[in-house]
């Protein structure tokens, strides 16, 4: 009973904690604070439209928090997943933009499968640096997000450009054989179901399977791995890789089902935000699927707070910093409470 009572203490403390950090911040920016955060409750679950809402936010946050949770397996720190997003998105869209107008039903499947390759090459890149020449995954990773951004960039406003958006950057757009299914008449779309099926799939093999096993072993000391014939290297290179395609799906649906096209700003920091999540669910890639909703429903709400209660656009950033502040103060502070009593 003691062991539940202290596996429970750090979330309700840390949930609590956050719920007196945010009342405190809505007060500060003249907000009140307990209708504010009801308000917050209410846009996003409080009807269908605004559970469906935070579900759409919550797909690619959860497929980037896999993204960072499968290398993280191995010790490897990766915060690549906004890059492997865009290049993800890129590769996808390449093959829709090249088969225009002749797909068909059977070529979705291809689509979603090139944004995985994408994102999955724009992984093994940096796990092949890290495997062969020892270059710090953390740096290639945050480096090459740049470039995937940049490439979309140059992209959509050069030769992809659609004549027919009267100097918008954004390719034509995607048709209906393109795009992931959308569940319930609503803008959820099938990459939602694919997250969840994906966490439920890794967890598992992280826990039971002998690949979850030599992944720990590995982790835990690469000497002895080495010692008893599992090859670092190209576990290395394989975890990145199946990362980056979790990513990767995250991008092509992103961009086939919401934005309806390639263009710039495809993700409003999904990659960053996924890491984050990965790192609150301890890399247990079954949790960070609710922690993902939970954030994915605080990013709709803030948006509906914008325009309904007139509260600055950056309130839901904020709150999303004070979330990941909470969360790393409460576990601290309650460490050194129990060292002093002990």
């Amino acid at each position: 009973m003691r062991l539940m009572r202290v596996r429970w203490l750090e979330p309700l403390a840390g949930g609590a904690g956050f719920i007196l950090v945010a009342m405190a911040f809505f007060a500060f920016i003249g907000e009140p604070p307990v209708g504010t955060l009801l308000a917050m409750v209410e846009y996003a679950v409080g009807d269908a439209y605004s559970l469906s809402e935070s579900l759409v936010k919550t797909t690619p946050i959860l497929l980037c928090a896999l993204a960072a949770i499968v290398p993280a397996r191995l010790g490897l720190i990766s915060v690549g997943a906004e890059g492997q997003l865009y290049f993800g998105a890129l590769i996808g869209t390449a093959l829709v933009l090249a088969v225009v107008p002749g797909g068909g039903w059977m070529m979705l499947p291809l689509v979603l499968l090139a944004g995985a390759a994408g994102g999955a090459a724009w992984g093994w890149l940096p796990g092949i640096l890290r495997a062969r020449l020892s270059v710090n995954e953390t740096i290639s990773t945050l480096l090459l997000n740049y470039i995937a951004v940049l490439l979309v960039s140059a992209a959509v406003y050069g030769p992809w450009k659609d004549p027919g958006n009267l100097g918008w950057p954004a390719t034509i757009a995607f048709p209906d054989w393109a795009v992931a299914p959308q569940l319930f008449g609503t803008r959820v779309h099938a990459g939602l179901l694919i997250g969840v099926a994906a966490a439920v799939m890794l967890q598992l093999l992280f826990s039971y399977s002998r690949w979850g096993q030599a992944l720990e072993v590995l982790k835990g000391n690469p000497r002895v791995g080495r010692m008893v014939g599992l090859d670092y290297q190209r576990q290395a290179i394989l975890v990145m890789a199946l990362g980056g395609a979790m990513a990767g799906l995250a991008g092509i649906t992103e961009t086939g089902a919401i934005q309806g096209r390639l263009q710039p700003g495809i993700s409003v920091g999904y990659g960053l935000t996924g890491f984050l999540v990965a790192w609150l669910a301890g890399h247990n890639a079954l949790l960070a699927v609710p922690i993902s909703f939970m954030i994915g429903g605080l990013i709709a709400a803030g948006d509906t707070l914008q325009l309904f209660n007139k509260v600055p656009a950056a309130s839901a950033t904020v709150l999303q910093g004070l979330l990941f502040a909470t969360a790393l103060a409460v576990p601290g502070l309650i460490a050194l409470w129990r060292a002093r009593r002990g």
